[in-house]
């Protein structure tokens, strides 16, 4: 893999990017398709999205893995800040990079997207207008479902308390005194952002040495407006929605609302495990096998070399 760097708004971002192997997604000039990756609530490139990059590249496809700024090996204060505006930005800028790197062909761009960044993936298709295609892995699509799949399995208490302390973290920035720190997961009954039963065990699983469990607390105030999948018949190309169907952090009705707003455009897949399941194990293969199948099918060579030409499914795929 070959360490990048780009901008976004004057700020450094980093990631990684690996070159497709052989031929199979080449046009005829040699130009390949590219997939631009991003993680979910909190995550960093080296939590999970390796694997996925691997097997993008081993299949002919160039993919480019990248961190949020105030994330990771990106350059942003304060640290850990998640910004619902500053990672569209980032996103539309790592889009933009991958277009200007050699070999690429700049109009077979595909956004992929897990959890949090499954939601980003929507607007961000949206405002680009001319990506081929988006993947949104178990994505969270409605920021205010969240918050009552929250209250429903942590009680309207501990909203509260998170509610608390996003305002907190607010005042504490307006005064110019250090951040309030919220832990992205921890045990039912503690106070973070995701506390469901599989929530630790699950995000640990996959964490990196650059990953830290925590993010500055006024995300929260932020959450129950940012409602991405609201965005979705407004997409401009197919659209791959993968529902682990016992997801306990992003809500499944939200991912289906989402598909059904873009039909026409939405083929679904959905897979009898827990939110963090997919990025491992025999849950990651059915799910890179599908990835593997939608590109190929939208982003892949035709036979004369030439790029293939994008197709939009006529109906919803169960």
């Amino acid at each position: 893999m070959s360490a990048v760097e780009f901008d976004s708004d004057g700020v450094r971002c980093a990631g990684f990017h690996l070159r497709g192997e052989g031929d199979a997604f080449a046009d005829g000039d040699g130009r390949r398709a590219c997939v631009v990756l991003a993680n979910g609530f909190g995550g960093t490139v080296d939590s999970g999205l390796e694997p996925y990059v691997e097997r993008f590249a081993a299949a002919g496809i160039d993919a480019l893995a990248f961190d949020y700024r105030h994330f990771g090996a990106s350059e942003g204060q304060p640290r850990q800040l998640l910004s619902i505006e500053r990672q569209l930005q980032d996103y539309a800028a790592a889009i933009a990079f991958a277009r200007s790197v050699d070999g690429v062909d700049p109009d077979r761009i595909v956004v992929w997207g897990s959890s949090y960044a499954g939601g980003h993936a929507v607007p961000v298709a949206v405002a680009d207008g001319r990506v081929a295609g988006v993947i949104a892995q178990v994505p969270a699509m409605d920021g205010l479902v969240t918050l009552i799949n929250i209250a429903r399995y942590a009680g309207p208490g501990h909203l509260a308390k998170l509610t608390l302390a996003g305002l907190r973290d607010l005042a504490a920035s307006l005064r110019g005194r250090p951040p309030v720190m919220l832990p992205v997961v921890g045990p039912p009954g503690s106070i973070a952002a995701m506390t469901a039963p599989d929530s630790e065990a699950g995000y640990r699983s996959i964490a990196g040495a650059t990953w830290s469990n925590e993010v500055l607390a006024r995300i929260v105030l932020s959450t129950g407006t940012y409602r991405p999948g609201l965005q979705a018949d407004r997409l401009p190309c197919p659209m791959l929605v993968q529902i682990a169907d016992r997801d306990t952090i992003a809500p499944v009705k939200a991912a289906q609302d989402a598909a059904w707003r873009a039909t026409g455009r939405a083929e679904v897949r959905t897979y009898p495990i827990g939110h963090f399941d997919i990025y491992t194990g025999e849950p990651f293969e059915r799910a890179i096998a599908d990835q593997l199948h939608f590109l190929r099918r939208h982003v892949g060579a035709r036979s004369d070399g030439r790029a293939a030409e994008p197709q939009l499914p006529a109906q919803l795929a169960g």
